[in-house]
């Protein structure tokens, strides 16, 4: 299943992230304020909002091993991890060459820069855990329980910039409200969350199917799987 599903979201992923960067970086307007700088947004925005997105579907994951005991949730959090890891310190370098231009420093110990590298530094606890345990089934149970744990984090990223008086500007993208940007500012970045998120969806596809193989390698059907892949 996972291998027909790959082009459906490889595909996508491509054409979207190709056609965002061009539009964004080099066809979109300058902001009033911040000129071309501001384009980095079109790197930073998505890749935050999908660090935070795959912590939420891992915390989900988490419930369904713990309660369930589902391999194939516990498969999801091992894989998706490193990409969330991944997409946190993306959003972070991003964030830091947006914040030199803008505020003049690289890193300023702001509430939601602050929160966001606690954010990263979990990813890493998760994904040293998978390591550190050789039963897979403790790894699983300790990754689940971290991950639930580091779940308070979310919201903390999410209202730092309500609840303290912050550099940071507040959320771009509301469910409740309509960007505060013109569409052609808006609309690129848009085409770039899809695009990252499709992006996602290939990763995690490629990376659950070789973490299957590898738990079930002593089986008949990956067995079968392999030798149709080397005749093929």
């Amino acid at each position: 299943m996972g291998g027909r599903l790959l082009p459906w979201f490889a595909v996508p992923a491509a054409l979207l992230l190709l056609v965002g960067v061009v539009w964004g970086l080099a066809f979109a307007p300058e902001d009033y304020q911040q000129g071309n700088s501001f384009r980095i947004f079109y790197i930073h925005v998505p890749a935050a909002i999908l660090a935070q997105s795959i912590f939420m579907m891992m915390a989900a994951a988490s419930v369904v091993t713990l309660v369930w005991r589902i391999k194939l949730a516990d498969t999801f959090v091992r894989a998706a991890a490193p990409i969330g890891a991944s997409m946190t310190l993306l959003a972070l370098f991003t964030g830091a060459v947006w914040g030199k231009p803008t505020w003049g420093t690289w890193w300023i110990w702001d509430a939601r820069l602050t929160s966001t590298l606690v954010h990263f530094f979990i990813y890493l606890g998760i994904v040293a855990i998978f390591s550190a345990f050789e039963n897979r089934t403790t790894a699983a149970k300790a990754a689940a329980i971290t991950t639930l744990v580091g779940a308070v984090n979310l919201p903390i990223i999410k209202f730092s910039v309500n609840w303290w008086n912050t550099l940071h500007q507040p959320a771009t993208f509301r469910l409740t409200e309509s960007p505060s940007m013109p569409p052609e500012m808006w609309v690129p970045a848009l085409v770039m969350v899809l695009g990252y998120y499709c992006f996602f969806a290939t990763l995690l596809l490629v990376r659950m199917r070789n973490e299957v193989i590898a738990t079930e390698y002593r089986t008949e059907w990956v067995r079968e799987y392999l030798e149709k892949k080397r005749v093929l």
